[in-house]
């Protein structure tokens, strides 16, 4: 199958080199050479823009940050226009799910269908394959995507024929992994002003009933002194300004969700924003007075 494929990120990347080793033809787009030249070294094809991913493809796959770049990509940056009619476009970023329904109308009046699937399981589903999808769209649209699903997840759940559904479900996901962050910097950090080693505190909290996937993945990486990052603190700020949005249409009260977000906030602030969003912690510490120790990454 020819696949285009629109951002070769931390997770981006890795998702294409799993499709190109599943024997499928990548073409990719990126505005970091350095992506481009890993795709290129895995097999995959350089494209020159988006447009030149979206030429003569099967499939276009959009793993870009938001709803605003991935509107760019279609019909600013010409990869819709690019696409042969009847081609599908696949949506995997976190976006509101009134622009995914927006976003398929637009499509739908060129002949093209749109499968609004968003992502779950960070940097280790995406190199292994073990993503949890969470796609919405018509059975055409999914039936098309199933063997590119396939390569990319071990958990696809089908939401629905709406689009909408796959990012209102990525939000609530969304909306528990922001907690889950903050909640498990707040413990840390109680767990240090009673003077218990945050390491064993986290060992301790992951063998019980505690424990959870973010304390036991981002735990770790708020005791290093300079993790990778995976994920950053200002996606967190988006996701869960996309998470109090989705209340208030609602008219629901998150006020978990709320603290989280501000607690992503405060850690932008202080500059952060670019940071791997285990560093939502420090915005505890500059909060509490509370420094804990760290080992270099």
């Amino acid at each position: 199958m020819k696949i285009g494929f629109v951002g070769l990120g931390a997770m981006g990347l890795p998702m294409a080199v799993n499709l190109v080793r599943a024997g499928h033809d990548v073409r990719g787009a990126d505005l970091n050479p350095k992506a481009l030249d890993a795709l290129a070294a895995a097999g995959g094809t350089v494209a020159r823009d988006a447009a030149d991913a979206a030429a003569g493809v099967d499939i276009l796959l959009l793993m870009v940050v938001n709803a605003d770049q991935a509107e760019v990509v279609l019909f600013g940056a010409g990869a819709a226009d690019a696409l042969p009619r009847g081609a599908l476009v696949i949506a995997s970023c976190t976006q509101a799910p009134a622009r995914a329904i927006a976003t398929a109308g637009k499509l739908a009046a060129m002949d093209l269908l749109f499968l609004d699937a968003p992502v779950s399981g960070g940097v280790v589903g995406a190199r292994a394959g073990s993503l949890t999808i969470m796609a919405s769209g018509g059975p055409q649209a999914m039936k098309t995507a199933r063997p590119v699903l396939d390569v990319l997840g071990a958990n696809i759940y089908e939401l629905g024929d709406e689009p909408g559904l796959g990012s209102m479900m990525k939000t609530v996901n969304q909306l528990m992994c922001g907690a889950h962050i903050a909640v498990a910097a707040e413990a840390t950090q109680l767990a240090a002003k009673a003077g218990i080693d945050p390491a064993l505190a986290q060992e301790v909290l992951m063998s019980g009933a505690a424990a959870s996937w973010m304390l036991g993945n981002r735990g770790p990486r708020m005791l290093e002194e300079g993790p990778a990052v995976t994920s950053a603190v200002d996606i967190f700020v988006k996701d869960l300004g996309l998470v109090l949005d989705a209340g208030r249409e609602a008219r629901i009260g998150l006020p978990m969700a709320a603290a989280a977000h501000q607690m992503f906030l405060a850690a932008s602030g202080l500059g952060l924003g670019k940071a791997d969003d285990s560093h939502v912690i420090r915005a505890y510490e500059a909060l509490n007075g509370i420094a804990v120790k760290r080992s270099k990454s």
